[in-house]
């Protein structure tokens, strides 16, 4: 999970900057918000699978739960964030997405499964 937090920072960088630079030109102002929400939230994810991966060794951690929540939050950032993604450029894909907006939703769910099972990975069994 270590990789896969640092894929999921290097990706946020690549699509940050392809909004800001590529995407400016496209997008109405609402349309780049979401792009730009879409970004911020892999970030903040992507770092929480990290320091979940780096905790995860740590004998007061219930491993197996740390498993899930990390599961979670990167299911969260495929649902939330790639939604997002779709949505806010479906005017230049030129399909219809519209049926993503309650993807979106979802995505925070188990972004908030995950964070509630990072704190539940504190407590071991007796």
């Amino acid at each position: 999970m270590i990789r896969v937090g640092f894929i999921l920072l290097a990706l946020s960088v690549i699509l940050g900057a392809f909004g800001a630079h590529s995407l400016e030109n496209y997008l109405q102002p609402e349309q780049l918000k979401a792009w730009n929400t879409a970004v911020q939230y892999q970030v903040y994810h992507a770092l929480g699978i990290l320091i979940l991966a780096l905790f995860s060794d740590k004998a007061f951690i219930k491993k197996e739960r740390i498993r899930y929540a990390q599961i979670f939050l990167l299911v969260g950032i495929v649902l939330f964030s790639g939604s997002l993604y779709f949505l806010s450029t479906r005017s230049m894909i030129g399909v219809n997405l519209s049926w993503l907006g309650p993807i979106t939703p979802l995505g925070g769910v188990c972004f908030i499964a995950g964070w509630v099972m990072a704190t539940f990975a504190l407590f071991k069994e007796k």
